[in-house]
């Protein structure tokens, strides 16, 4: 029971102090017991992040380009600044 609620808990962005306070344990010992949930729950949550991130980034407007640009930059090291690449 308490494996499932600190996966959903990291899932929704619960950070690791809130939890250990719903569970009333030490955060090495959350870290000790539950880093699988703890892993699948972050996983979980950037999943939801970045399709989120990317329905905005499939609009027209000035946030779809913000959001297109952010995720070249975070997911593929791209750089507006960089040179081009010879070829």
């Amino acid at each position: 029971m308490q494996s499932r609620l600190v996966q959903v808990l990291a899932a929704h962005g619960i950070p690791q102090r809130e939890i250990c306070r719903a569970l009333a344990i030490d955060p090495k010992t959350l870290r000790l017991h539950y880093r699988r949930e703890l892993d699948i729950g972050a996983a979980k949550l950037e999943s939801a992040l970045v399709d989120h991130l990317l329905r905005i980034a499939r609009g027209r407007d000035g946030t779809a380009f913000r959001a297109i640009k952010f995720i070249l930059k975070a997911r593929f090291g791209w750089s507006e600044f960089a040179p081009r690449p010879a070829g």
